[in-house]
């Protein structure tokens, strides 16, 4: 399609963030992101524009001095042990793991950067 980039969602999370290096490590250690696109500030002021890849989605994201708290929602195999990576990365536990009554195996951690992370598997395909 030539509206959209090849193997990208029609829609994808844009993140407003502090510091998109930050964000970047944090994604690639726990969910094995891809880097895909990183675009500095003419000025040199920092990140405009940076793109990864979990799995078969984008996040997009933007460096702003003054962002806010975002929550993203990331359903992997195992959340157990992706929750214990994130730990292991310093996420601060939000919220710990535990069947969350709709069906999913949830637990939330902060990166650290403003982002809060749900990782979720189904129950019904948990290992």
């Amino acid at each position: 399609m030539a509206w959209k980039p090849k193997n990208y969602s029609t829609i994808s999370p844009y993140l407003m963030v502090r510091d998109a290096e930050k964000t970047l490590q944090f994604m690639e250690a726990v969910f094995a992101a891809t880097r895909l696109r990183l675009h500095p500030r003419e000025n040199g002021s920092g990140v405009a524009h940076a793109e990864a890849r979990i799995d078969d989605s984008i996040i997009m994201m933007g460096e702003v001095p003054d962002a806010s708290e975002a929550h993203i929602h990331v359903y992997v195999p195992n959340a157990e042990e992706t929750f214990a990576k994130a730990v292991a990365e310093g996420g601060k536990v939000v919220q710990d793991i535990t069947r969350s009554g709709d069906g999913d195996y949830r637990g939330g951690i902060a990166d650290g950067n403003g982002i809060v992370w749900w990782i979720s598997t189904q129950e019904e395909y948990r290992n």
